[in-house]
């Protein structure tokens, strides 16, 4: 899981950083930026691969000359994630810009195309699973290996996100959050609602898990209800 780049060790960062700059170097190159061996190099660049963080491809020699592929190193789509990026605002400007457009009832119907997609990847994973199964596999939803969403039962059950994804976008357009609700109700075929939320303060956003049983195919996406605050 790739985070903010001032935490990495000075190497890494500089590799990083070097490897953005130019769109990708040899070891022999990075070693002498950095200022360390060709095996000190390599070592760290092996930690970085394995963490996904940068990939490797194969260039061949240059001018006809005859040799082995040079290896060259470059950052790879997660870590770009070390990077400064602005999707938040583009986000937020595509979400108006249809509501400017179209009106509410299009930024509505693009939330549930979402929703379908999201729907239809995950059930697959899902068939046949009991209640308890499907939670501890949804632990999943948002990141793989997600450590910050845990499953809550205390008189209840609910699936607890410490670590939104998307959280600068739905603090903005809450909205958003209508994909999860009704994805979730869908994929555990009872009713979901959010219990406490990012946007109340609440540090967190806790999809409760009801009682209320609904016939998945027969579900119509709706937008959550900021009224709500329990069963029904």
């Amino acid at each position: 899981m790739s985070g903010p780049i001032e935490a990495l060790s000075d190497t890494c960062r500089g590799m990083l950083v070097h490897l953005k700059e130019n769109g990708g170097a040899t070891i022999a190159e990075l070693a002498a930026r950095i200022g360390i061996s060709d095996e000190g190099a390599r070592q760290h660049l092996l930690r970085m691969e394995r963490k996904g963080w940068i990939r490797r491809r194969e260039t061949r020699p240059t001018g006809g000359r005859a040799g082995r592929p040079a290896a060259v190193y470059e950052v790879s789509p997660s870590g770009e994630a070390f990077f400064p990026k602005r999707y938040d605002e583009l986000s937020i400007a595509l979400a108006d810009i249809l509501v400017e457009t179209q009106g509410n009832a299009a930024l509505e119907a693009a939330l549930e195309r979402i929703t379908d997609s999201w729907v239809d990847a995950w059930a697959p994973r899902l068939a046949g699973k009991s209640l308890d199964e499907r939670l501890a596999s949804l632990k999943d939803y948002y990141l793989p290996g997600d450590p910050f969403l845990t499953i809550e039962r205390n008189g209840h059950v609910s699936l607890v996100e410490h670590n939104c994804p998307f959280l600068n976008v739905a603090m903005a357009r809450p909205a958003l959050c209508s994909i999860t609700v009704n994805a979730l109700t869908r994929l555990l075929g009872r009713r979901v609602y959010r219990h406490r939320k990012f946007q109340n303060g609440d540090g967190c956003c806790e999809f409760r898990v009801t009682q209320q049983a609904v016939e998945t195919k027969q579900h119509t996406f709706a937008l959550e209800d900021s009224d709500e605050a329990g069963e029904s």
